[in-house]
């Protein structure tokens, strides 16, 4: 029998509220609602040490190695990342476990008795929480009920009017820029930096990623300002080293690499990453570094048992089916920028070569042309390329997105893409795909959209189990 862990009310009263995720609008962002929430709940968001890390992409993968590493030198470490895949818990959690379901239950039903006894006259501005900030004050009431250590928070979109803004944290991280949520965020890579910046704290260390000369400006004034010593992982990096390992028909795909920084470590850090990429390789030594700057005393030894035992759903995520009697390898990975859907193409033709079939779907938001591009140039030379919509969540435009992956198709005259479909019902295209897929035998790359991952990962619980 199913233990009540009050996720499913949770999320029920979330619900009733204001979802940027399902309806985006402008000018709801302010931190004035949540510190009064903060307030009203005596600040968990103070019961326990915590770091801040934001970006435009890899933000919840180093959150993911800091708790890890963290979790590996013996401290209990909350993790607050987005979005989730299959279950709201995903969200907010250990490092590579669940609360107890009483956790969950008690700080559910917590939540919604005070928040509903609050009389509307006393919010800010006469403003009520959204689902990201109920969901936000949720997690800080969790790692406070389970009495963590530490816990790492990931910002939603941007950061200086993010939720997550009110922590005081022991650092700060910032993951690679790109132009993303443009209508929100700013048109330019320095506005979208100065929002992201937002999260630099007077006195508080920040560790950058390599960014473009136009973003280190902006971070390095924002520094300034906020007299915040600042890092850049490319500065600090003495080299990295990857193993060139084929690793084409394994269970599960693994990067071995060597991380060389002798103003931080006695020794290089062999690591075994269990999301690859040399992307991941460099978000691994910024979450290493990060840590080892504020816990000197944690180990080489426990910072690469952390960052190898590091894994989040959906990045680069392989799994194996049998689709009536045939064998079906399927690749979950949620890349939606520019950037991250190039490291992640490289990747797939990496370990699995060329002549697989790509299901892909974005949100209204992401630039479509150049990924358009990016899939119909790759050397991955798909078999097939269909598309759809990444589920009823996010808003997105298919029109566009078959429009312009047609364009592309017709300019290159491609002969490697033999078949380019496309089904704006994504139940109907997730079927197609998985069903074409097995019966050809071919691999199967899903990306473009978390939500979409998740769409397909509920369609295959209903029909199929993961082979081990």
């Amino acid at each position: 029998m199913k233990q009540d862990n009050g996720i499913n009310e949770l999320e029920s009263w979330l619900d009733s509220t204001l979802n940027f995720e399902k309806r985006p609008v402008k000018g709801i962002f302010w931190l004035k609602t949540m510190e009064f929430l903060c307030n009203r709940f005596n600040n968990p968001q103070n019961a326990y040490l915590s770091f801040h890390v934001a970006g435009s992409k890899g933000k919840g993968s180093v959150s993911c190695f800091i708790s890890s590493i963290l979790e590996s030198a013996g401290k209990t470490c909350g993790l607050y990342t987005s979005p989730h895949i299959l279950d709201l818990r995903e969200r907010v959690s250990l490092a590579h476990s669940f609360f107890p379901d009483e956790i969950y239950k008690k700080c559910t039903e917590k939540l919604i008795c005070r928040v509903n006894s609050i009389i509307p006259e006393m919010l800010p501005g006469g403003r009520e929480g959204t689902w990201f900030e109920y969901l936000t004050l949720f997690a800080f009431l969790c790692f406070r009920e389970a009495n963590v250590d530490c816990a790492v928070f990931e910002t939603g979109m941007g950061g200086r009017l993010d939720a997550t803004n009110v922590i005081s944290p022991e650092f700060c991280c910032l993951t690679p820029i790109e132009l993303e949520h443009c209508e929100f965020l700013g048109n330019t890579l320095e506005k979208i930096a100065a929002e992201k910046a937002g999260i630099i704290k007077k006195g508080i260390p920040v560790f950058s990623s390599a960014q473009k000369p136009e973003v280190r400006d902006v971070f390095r004034v924002q520094a300034a300002k906020m007299q915040a010593p600042l890092y850049f992982i490319d500065e600090i990096i003495d080299s990295i080293r990857i193993e060139n390992i084929q690793l084409k028909t394994c269970a599960n795909v693994e990067m071995k690499a060597e991380i060389n920084c002798s103003k931080y470590f006695s020794r290089p850090l062999k690591i075994n990453l269990l999301m690859p990429g040399e992307f991941q390789v460099w978000n691994a030594a910024l979450a290493a570094v990060a840590v080892k700057n504020r816990f000197p005393e944690i180990s080489e030894t426990q910072i690469e048992q952390g960052i190898s035992s590091a894994k989040l759903p959906g990045r680069f995520e392989v799994a194996h089916y049998e689709i009536k009697g045939h064998p079906l390898t399927i690749v979950y990975d949620g890349a939606h920028t520019v950037n991250s859907l190039s490291f992640t193409l490289k990747n797939f033709s990496y370990y699995f070569g060329i002549g697989a079939n790509i299901l892909f779907a974005c949100a209204a938001d992401k630039n479509v042309k150049e990924m358009a591009s990016l899939i119909c140039d790759s050397q991955c030379s798909f078999n097939s390329i269909m598309l759809t919509r990444p589920g009823n969540i996010k808003q997105s435009n298919y029109e566009d997105l078959l429009k312009y992956f047609s364009r592309v198709n017709v300019s290159k005259n491609n002969k490697s893409l033999k078949i380019l479909s496309g089904n704006p019902h994504y139940s109907q295209a997730i079927a197609e795909a998985i069903e074409t897929s097995s019966f050809q035998n071919r691999k199967l790359l899903v990306c473009g959209s978390f939500y979409l991952v998740a769409e397909v990962k509920k369609y295959l619980e209903k029909i199929t189990v993961p082979v081990m």
